[in-house]
């Protein structure tokens, strides 16, 4: 064999070793994002959706729609942790530029991760959330025999038992080939309001002629849009979360005395255990109890009781974390959005100044050449900080807002309906976090594969504005949230909050007889 085609052979050979070894690391990335996310899930699903008591059948669509509610959970955290992980790739190979162990920490491998978070996205949010809807709300086309009907009679002979699992399976391929058509039906109506919304605003020739090219710009198009709602959402879902950050840090802390007399509490809290206890008791010598009213005391006792053992545990805290625990904990809050809502004002001057600042996608992702902050590693670590607290912030926005605080997920007592709602929430507000952190300025790290050919980044208008939004909702929420925090907490510490309203008396007039 000729040198040349030794050395063909070579390149070829390490060139496939190189793709294995990235198949090999996204395979174990993300089974261990899928395992993380089953322990999650199953702390939160109800455990009767999925027992076989009732049917067999129900119980297994049920775990089949868990199955890619797990999935779809696992590409949020993905799409969640993909940012942070390719900064923090990028500064380890600008330290170790030589370093054999990280050999295959490269731009390739990163690239490649970046276009399975967008492959999979798109196939949770288009196909499998809806699919996983409509499965377990589907009970097969008529004429098709279920299990536990009275049509359906097993084989009496124990040898031919399996006839019990045929049945079972006709009844799920039943559920599977409504669920098609429905799903079906549903992106064909889909697509047609996207090719009807994409030709009026296109409004000319060639875009009607290149919307019959599906791969290359119908599926792009949805997705745009798509992510152009979730980056929306995170608008607005984040600048409360930023607000509401304090407020759920003050209920999981111990505050100093000054702030919170727990002392009071915990009596105040005491007494009411003790005469709730003492009204149950003597409900059942009374004849004029209802039943209904039993239950009710039992579950204002236990609520009682549950509050009076967290402030058992609060009251038990040491000096150190009561008195600086919580000041550390809300400075750090405030220096954290301080600095956000710095960054965004400074970017919004760069928009201005400089076309450079606009956010755009890139193909090919070079590592290790130069460091995406000018502060060097601490700024690129203040970036990941920045990313997950601006994403931790967008989840507690988006539960405390009053439109989505019923898809709230409750422990042990979460139905499967609900379970797909938050997947699919997640997973918009997840798969939009790049896009919305490079547009924002948080980062400088470009946007890699198809994150970047959404059509709206390359609008100066858009981002100008979104920029402005940000800044300026985040501000306001700010100052409403901390004005009101700061007279509530004076007006407790002071004890005005102990002193009686004043009651305004009316003069009635008499009439004149």
């Amino acid at each position: 064999m000729a040198p040349v085609e030794q050395d063909a052979l070579a390149v070829r050979e390490q060139l496939f070793h190189e793709r294995v070894r990235e198949c090999i690391i996204c395979a174990l990335l993300f089974a261990s994002l899928y395992i993380l996310c089953h322990f999650i899930i199953t702390h939160f699903k109800k455990h009767t959706d999925f027992t076989a008591v009732h049917d067999d059948e129900d119980a297994a669509v049920n775990r089949i729609a868990l199955g890619l509610c797990t999935f779809t959970l696992a590409v949020a955290l993905g799409a969640v942790l993909l940012l942070p992980f390719s900064i923090i790739s990028n500064e380890v190979l600008l330290s170790f530029p030589q370093n054999y162990y990280i050999q295959w920490l490269n731009g390739s491998l990163i690239h490649g991760l970046w276009n399975l978070v967008f492959l999979f996205s798109n196939m949770s949010l288009v196909f499998l959330m809806p699919f996983a809807y409509f499965f377990t709300e589907s009970e097969g086309f008529a004429g098709s025999k279920k299990v536990g009907d009275p049509s359906f009679v097993p084989h009496p002979c124990p040898l031919l038992c399996d006839s019990l699992l045929t049945q079972l399976l006709q009844g799920i391929m039943a559920r599977v080939y409504e669920t098609s058509v429905v799903l079906l039906l549903l992106t064909l109506l889909v697509l047609g309001m996207v090719w009807v919304a994409s030709a009026i605003v296109g409004n000319d020739a060639a875009s009607r002629q290149s919307l019959y090219d599906l791969w290359e710009y119908y599926l792009p198009y949805l997705y745009s849009c798509i992510s152009l709602f979730g980056v929306l959402l995170l608008l607005l879902c984040t600048p409360f979360g930023l607000s509401t950050m304090f407020t759920v840090t003050g209920k999981l802390l111990v505050k100093p005395r000054l702030l919170e007399d727990l002392d009071e509490q915990l009596s105040c809290t005491r007494f009411e255990e003790a005469a709730v206890s003492h009204r149950i008791r003597s409900a059942g010598k009374a004849s004029c109890w209802l039943n209904l009213d039993m239950e009710m005391l039992r579950e204002q006792f236990f609520a009682i009781r549950s509050k009076r053992r967290k402030l058992e545990l609060r009251h038990r805290a040491s000096p150190w974390q009561r008195n600086l625990g919580y000041p550390l904990a809300m400075l750090g809050l405030l220096a954290l959005t301080g600095i956000s809502v710095l960054i965004v004002c400074f970017h919004v001057l760069e928009l201005l100044l400089d076309d450079a600042a606009m956010p755009r996608g890139i193909q090919d992702a070079s590592l290790g050449q130069v460091s995406f902050s000018i502060f060097g590693s601490f700024g690129a670590a203040l970036q990941v900080v920045l990313i997950f607290y601006l994403m931790l912030s967008s989840v507690v926005g988006f539960y405390s807002s009053p439109l989505f605080t019923r898809l709230l997920p409750e422990r042990q007592d979460t139905p499967l309906t609900k379970i797909i709602g938050n997947c699919v929430s997640l997973l918009v507000l997840s798969s939009a976090l790049p896009v919305f952190s490079r547009t924002l300025g948080i980062t400088r790290f470009d946007l890699l594969g198809d994150f970047g050919r959404f059509n709206w980044l390359g609008n100066f208008y858009i981002v100008f504005l979104y920029n402005m939004g940000f800044a300026g909702l985040t501000t306001l929420c700010l100052v409403k949230r901390v004005s009101w925090a700061v007279q509530a907490e004076l007006i407790r510490a002071f004890g005005l909050h102990k002193l009686p309203l004043p009651v305004t008396r009316c003069r009635t007039r008499s009439k004149p007889s």
